[in-house]
């Protein structure tokens, strides 16, 4: 329903407008005679890496249990499934209501032990197996399609690569254990350095990108997400290197007028300092 410019005024000023007064804000910002000049440029292309970004920083602020700032983020985050059903809507694909709807039906044929008739005595792990399950025959309900099809290509490439690897398990295609993967590293390490001074730069560029994979597949199979590991030792480092800075600064240094010697030892002792605290 349109509200009139007075309702639509009221509803947007008013504090306790929820969910309606976003939908209202978002649909004046685009309003090719009123709106932003800023957003209604926009399209689904432009918008994407916001609402990629957002939910990096959504995920960025849980790691911290910086709880003020998530609530902050979540609206963020909010905003740009908002944005992207307005932009829908406005191309007669969908609108808002229907995203809802999606999603509702969605939650609640995957959960039958909750809101049907089947037992809640089942753990996690076979809840999350039936979810798989309930996955892929929606999928082969859908046109004939490829094993690795529906997965989308905007994810970032480590945890693509672990969604690309577990759907190829299903059908049998992987290494039976752990081992098998660590040698598969191994082995493309030592092809990596070996061929490295005959290698082209394209050649060397394929072999870094195999052997970031198969290191994917080995998160996969010690059931860890390479995304939060690789996140936690980004984390890890930032906090070293500020330690070292530190450290420097008492010394009346900066880093560039240090040496790696001097730096490698003030690595050691941030480190020795951090397995000490915990």
């Amino acid at each position: 329903m349109t509200l009139d410019r007075h309702a639509s005024d009221r509803l947007i000023h008013d504090p306790e407008g929820g969910l309606p007064r976003l939908l209202e804000i978002m649909a004046r910002l685009r309003d090719p005679a009123t709106g932003c000049p800023w957003d209604i440029e926009q399209d689904f292309t432009t918008i994407a890496p916001y609402t990629i970004e957002e939910a990096y920083e959504v995920a960025d602020a849980i790691e911290r249990e910086a709880w003020g700032e998530l609530r902050g983020e979540l609206g963020d985050l909010l905003l740009q499934t908002v944005y992207h059903a307005q932009m829908a809507s406005e191309a007669g694909h969908f609108g808002f209501a229907e995203v809802i709807r999606a999603i509702s039906d969605k939650m609640v044929a995957r959960h039958p032990h909750v809101f049907g008739d089947e037992s809640r005595d089942k753990s996690a792990e076979d809840q999350t197996r039936d979810w798989e399950r309930m996955k892929a025959a929606e999928r082969a309900g859908a046109a004939a399609r490829g094993t690795l099809d529906g997965i989308a290509m905007g994810l970032p490439a480590l945890t693509r690569a672990v969604k690309l690897q577990n759907r190829a398990a299903r059908v049998g295609f992987d290494w039976p254990s752990t081992a098998e993967v660590v040698d598969k590293i191994t082995e493309e390490a030592r092809e990596l350095q070996e061929a490295r001074a005959t290698m082209t730069e394209t050649e060397i560029f394929e072999e870094f990108g195999d052997l970031l994979f198969v290191i994917a597949n080995l998160a996969r199979h010690l059931r860890i997400d390479p995304e939060a590991a690789l996140r936690a030792a980004n984390a890890k480092f930032t906090r070293r290197f500020a330690s070292i800075e530190s450290a420097l600064a008492h010394r009346g240094k900066r880093p560039e007028e240090s040496d790696l010697a001097e730096m490698d030892a003030l690595w050691d002792e941030a480190k020795r300092l951090e397995k000490a605290a915990k």
